[in-house]
């Protein structure tokens, strides 16, 4: 059976440059050995990093070993439904394409919470 987004729908890629995803195929895919569930297509801003950098979750240095290159706002990237939570809860959310979303994520957040940060991924993602 083929992943479903949050909406019902197939799941659609969320990014590839770079490649994300808990399998880094592009997707919000997930499995038994996600168990953070990497669920949560985020567009990420500054504000959004910097509070997973202050909740031990550094998601701008470069990990080469993990194959991460480190983010900047504007990048699309599967972030744990956990802890794109915990930045909804602290006032931090990043935007979220659902169509990308594993419906998964709906075991942890509210599908209302979703869609209050639903967006479009900018042209041009500088003001982010």
């Amino acid at each position: 059976m083929a992943d479903r987004n949050v909406l019902g729908g197939p799941l659609q890629p969320c990014g590839t440059d770079p490649p994300t995803g808990f399998y880094r195929d592009g997707c919000c895919s997930t499995g038994p050995e996600d168990l953070g569930l990497h669920t949560i297509c985020a567009v990420v801003t500054a504000e959004f990093l910097e509070h997973q950098r202050l909740i031990g979750n550094d998601l701008s240095t470069p990990r080469p070993e993990y194959w991460f290159p480190g983010l900047t706002p504007g990048d699309r990237w599967c972030v744990t439904a956990r802890n794109w939570l915990r930045a909804h809860l602290d006032g931090c959310a990043a935007p979220i394409v659902l169509a990308s979303t594993h419906e998964r994520t709906l075991d942890v957040v509210p599908l209302e919470a979703l869609r209050r940060y639903a967006v479009d991924v900018p042209d041009d993602p500088g003001g982010l």
